[in-house]
């Protein structure tokens, strides 16, 4: 997997844009795209740090909190199949697919009829 730039890198390319050099001819010098000066320099502007953001584990998974709650309910309510599970998620607004519901009865430790 891909690793963002160092802080260092980071720094030395808007150092020089500070100075009044090019965003081409900072890519230039220090073997990146141009692209990345500006972004850079836009991060600047709109947080006043350099720090790269997370790479990975932004999603948060989608049987979680209230649907997870209402989901740990309705298992132990009665008798269920993954695909009935997944069916009635969809009937709530719950957009998901099996493996994510069997992740979840998986995780919880809880048994299922097939």
């Amino acid at each position: 997997m891909t690793r963002p730039y160092s802080e260092d890198i980071r720094e030395r390319a808007l150092a020089r844009a500070d100075a009044g050099e090019t965003v081409r001819s900072i890519a230039k010098a220090l073997q990146i795209s141009p692209s990345c000066v500006t972004k850079w320099k836009n991060l600047r502007r709109d947080t006043g740090g350099l720090a790269p953001g997370q790479i990975g584990g932004h999603k948060k998974r989608v049987l979680s909190d209230a649907n997870a709650d209402w989901l740990r309910k309705r298992i132990r309510s009665g008798p269920f199949t993954l695909r009935k599970l997944t069916q009635e998620l969809a009937a709530r607004g719950i957009k998901t697919d099996v493996r994510a519901v069997w992740t979840f009865v998986h995780a919880e430790g809880l048994s299922f009829k097939k």
